[in-house]
C-alpha cells in the first residue's frame, strides 16, 4: 500500500513530494536512472515485471512530475488490469518536450480514455513543477472529479490506495501531520538540505502496522495496510513455491488477459515477501532547481540493501 505526501509548506521549495513503493521483493526493478532514448529526458525507476517497463514515479528536465498508487483491493489479483498502471505514467513522461501538452489537457484525455479504464485502479498525481497539480483517477468520470493541490503555499496532502477524498486512512493523515512537522522543524532549527532529506526519509519509515503471527499471507494483512507509512517485510518466501500446475494455469490465464503488456511468467511477481522496498524524494526550488533522491531498501533477491548504499540523488535544473 503505497504512500504519496505532497507539500508547498517548506519556505525554500516551491514543491516537496515524498513517496513509499511498497511491493513483492522479487518484482524485478531498475534503479532510477536517465532513461535511454527516445525518453532520454525522463528520470525516475522502471518496473521490469511488465514489459510496458513502466514507473510509478518519475521527473523530467522540462518538470513534468508523475506519481502514481494503486486502489486497495480485497486481494492481490483483484488489482492486476489488463494493462499495466506504469503506461499511464509513462504517457505524461515520455510524451516529446516539443509537443507542450498542459496537465489539464493530458487530465482530460485520460479521463475519456477507454483505455485508462482497462488497468488495475489508480490515483495518478502528474502536472508540472511551479504549477498546480492534478489527482486523477480511471475510476473519475469527468474533470469535476479532478483533484488540485499544490495550488498555493503551506498545503500538505496525502494520497495512498484510496479515493483522494476518503480521509479514514490513518497512514494519510499520520503522514500529512509528520511531514508538516519535520518540514516546520528543519526550518526552525535552519538545517541544510541533507538534514531535510533525513527527516523525510523518517516519515517515510514511520511504522505502525500491527503485528500478525509469523508467516500471515499478504492478503490477511491487506486491511491493516491503511495504518501504517512504512510497511516492513510480511509474507512468506513459501507462498513462491508454486506448482508447475499453477505456473503453467497462470501463464495462460495471463497470456490470454494480457497478450501485448508481458512475456512469459517464470515467476509469479504477487507472491511471496512484501513490504516498502523504494523511497524517493523530489526537491524543487522556485527557481527551477530540482533533487531526485531514492532509496532501496531491497534488492531484486529480496536480500535487505545496507542503509545508505541504496541511495541514488540526481539534481538538475528544469529547462526553460
Amino acid at each position: 500500500m503505497c504512500i504519496v505526501l505532497v507539500s508547498t509548506a517548506h519556505p525554500a521549495y516551491s514543491l516537496i513530494i515524498i513517496d513509499n513503493r511498497d511491493e513483492f521483493l522479487r518484482r524485478p526493478t531498475s534503479l532510477p536512472e536517465w532513461w535511454p532514448e527516445p525518453a532520454s529526458h525522463v528520470l525516475g525507476s522502471r518496473d521490469l515485471a511488465r514489459a510496458t517497463h513502466g514507473t510509478w514515479m518519475g521527473v523530467t528536465k522540462q518538470g513534468k512530475v508523475a506519481v502514481l498508487t494503486n486502489y486497495r483491493e480485497d486481494s492481490c489479483a483483484q488489482a492486476v488490469g489488463v494493462h499495466s498502471r506504469g503506461r499511464i505514467v509513462n504517457s505524461w513522461l515520455t510524451s516529446s518536450p516539443s509537443e507542450g501538452q498542459t496537465t489539464h489537457s493530458f487530465v482530460q484525455e485520460m479521463v475519456a480514455s477507454p483505455e485508462a479504464k482497462q488497468v488495475g485502479g489508480f490515483s495518478l498525481v502528474c502536472g508540472r513543477i511551479n504549477e498546480p497539480l492534478a489527482i486523477v483517477s480511471n475510476r473519475s468520470s469527468d474533470m469535476d472529479q479532478i483533484t488540485w493541490v499544490a495550488a498555493e503555499k503551506n498545503q500538505t496532502r496525502g494520497i495512498s490506495n484510496t479515493s483522494v477524498d476518503d480521509r479514514t486512512w490513518p497512514k494519510i493523515l499520520i503522514g500529512e501531520n509528520l511531514m508538516q512537522r519535520a518540514i516546520e522543524d528543519h526550518v526552525k532549527a535552519q538545517e541544510d538540505e541533507e538534514i531535510l532529506l533525513q527527516r523525510l526519509l523518517g516519515v517515510l519509515s514511520t511504522d505502525t502496522l500491527p503485528r500478525l503471527p509469523e508467516g500471515t499471507n499478504v492478503d490477511t494483512y491487506i486491511p491493516h495496510l491503511r495504518k501504517s507509512i512504512f510497511v516492513p517485510v510480511i509474507g512468506a518466501e513459501d507462498d513462491i513455491n508454486r506448482t508447475a500446475e499453477d505456473v503453467a494455469a497462470a501463464r495462460v490465464e495471463d497470456e490470454m488477459k494480457q497478450p501485448q503488456t508481458i512475456g512469459p511468467l517464470d515467476q509469479n511477481y504477487s507472491t511471496g515477501l512484501y513490504g516498502t522496498q523504494r523511497q524517493t524524494i523530489i526537491l524543487a526550488r522556485p527557481d527551477g532547481r530540482v533533487r531526485y533522491f531514492e532509496r532501496t531498501l531491497y534488492d531484486n533477491d529480496a536480500k535487505a540493501v545496507p542503509v545508505g548504499q541504496g541511495d541514488r540523488s540526481f539534481e538538475f535544473h528544469v529547462e526553460q
